[in-house]
């Protein structure tokens, strides 16, 4: 257990916001260590007592280290973070934070990420954060892109594929805009049927909290439309994989710290932005069992040349400018993109792992070295020195287990259930028996 780390929550009164908008039903919803959305619906009569109580769940049942003897898990609902479902009002989300026994649980996602937010606050900084969502719309069963006429080599920003969606994307889009994310773009990605939809960026946790919704709401509308939305990282070997991008700066106040005009490497970053992304490159390979959390992340990453020409993902641990071959990438001043992160990553150990990871680089003050000025993808060979991502999911999760820096900061309630979880998926992974197998080794 841990202490209380949650901010004063607005004085929001659910059930009178429930009278004053129509709103018949509550989403109490929390998100588990795979990052799956579990919740309960809970009528607006009874709002009032899950405000103040939260609601009860069987821990053991969702994704947690916990057995069927331990009690409830509490969902204490976050009042602060309610959104009507734009596609059926009269149903409000809350995203929730848990507990048991009273206290904050370490294992909870979100309040992982609030304990890193409030470390961060104690140093004087506020992390704002963007995330650009790629994923795909397919057939209803998954096995096919749901729009057949789909299929240039070449796809990237396609204005005829795009114009084909527009029901889905405009009405995903529309949402954001009643919503108040301003959203400020929306395209084509470079796989075929793969599209990413960008909103402006906020504090961590925010943009943690419309991460998740947006996922839900995104497989929500397309389902509407006889679609099925997929943030799978690779569901297709040939395609481009989906990504997860982050966006990071740090803040004092009014003023981007991470951002100065006299930085000798030209990049527009401070000592602090250095140091940040010296934590984050320090850090890569354990950072990966979060940012690249099953099986399939690894097919995304290190991934062979696909029809496009690119794959548009990192294979190694390298920064440099306007500059997309490697991990990191410092596209402006004051702000660097953290290209590893992949669509499975659940959204609060997504954040909440780039902030241990940075805090790390600021604490021990960790020099990223030289920014590399070349194309990793064709000239990545001439690199002797730099660190390679991890090849699989066991690769990373060891790197996790041994990491002392992100087990010291996320802390081993965090960490131990979560490696307890992905050795289980390993585990189980390894069990299957593949077809390739079959035809490779059936005559050997």
């Amino acid at each position: 257990m841990v202490q209380d780390v949650t901010k004063e929550c607005p004085p929001v009164d659910l059930a009178a916001e429930a009278e004053r908008r129509g709103i018949s039903y509550f989403l109490i919803s929390y998100t588990d260590l795979s990052g799956a959305q579990r919740a309960k619906l809970v009528p607006a009569s009874a709002i009032r007592g899950m405000q103040e109580k939260g609601a009860g769940f069987a821990g053991f049942a969702a994704a947690f280290q916990l057995s069927p003897a331990d009690p409830d898990l509490v969902a204490v609902p976050d009042p602060a973070t309610l959104i009507q479902l734009p596609w059926k009002p009269e149903v409000g989300w809350l995203a929730s934070d848990l507990k048991m026994h009273g206290q904050f649980i370490e294992q909870g996602p979100r309040n992982t990420l609030r304990r890193m937010i409030a470390r961060a606050g104690k140093m004087g900084l506020t992390v704002k954060t963007g995330v650009e969502c790629e994923f795909f719309l397919l057939t209803p069963d998954g096995q096919a892109i749901g729009d057949p006429h789909d299929n240039a080599p070449k796809s990237c920003y396609d204005a005829s594929a795009l114009m084909r969606r527009y029901d889905v994307i405009t009405e995903i889009c529309d949402a954001m805009l009643h919503l108040g994310w301003e959203p400020y773009q929306n395209d084509h990605e470079d796989a075929n049927g793969q599209f990413e939809m960008n909103w402006i960026f906020d504090e961590a946790l925010v943009t943690a909290d419309r991460h998740v919704f947006f996922k839900f709401m995104a497989r929500s509308i397309a389902e509407k439309h006889g679609l099925r939305a997929t943030f799978m990282p690779k569901p297709f070997m040939n395609l481009t994989g989906s990504g997860c991008h982050a966006h990071i700066s740090l803040w004092k106040g009014d003023t981007n710290v991470c951002q100065a005009d006299d930085d000798p490497l030209g990049l527009g970053l401070s000592a602090e932005g250095y140091h940040f992304v010296g934590g984050l490159i320090e850090n890569a390979d354990a950072l990966c069992a979060f940012l690249n959390p099953v099986v399939n992340s690894y097919k995304r990453i290190n991934a062979p040349r696909t029809v496009s020409g690119a794959t548009w993902s990192p294979n190694s641990v390298t920064y440099a400018g306007d500059n997309r071959t490697h991990m990191i990438r410092v596209p402006g001043k004051g702000r660097f993109e953290m290209r590893l992160p992949d669509g499975a990553a659940n959204p609060y150990l997504l954040q909440a792992s780039l902030l241990a990871a940075g805090l790390d680089g600021l604490e021990r003050r960790l020099d990223p070295g030289k920014p590399l000025d070349i194309n990793m993808y064709t000239e990545g060979h001439t690199i002797r020195d730099a660190k390679k991502l991890p090849l699989n999911l066991l690769d990373a999760v060891r790197a996790l287990d041994t990491c002392g820096a992100i087990r010291g900061l996320l802390g081993d309630g965090l960490v131990d259930p979560y490696i307890h979880l992905k050795m289980a998926e390993w585990n189980a992974y390894c069990s299957h028996l593949s077809e390739w197998e079959r035809q490779v080794t059936l005559d050997c």
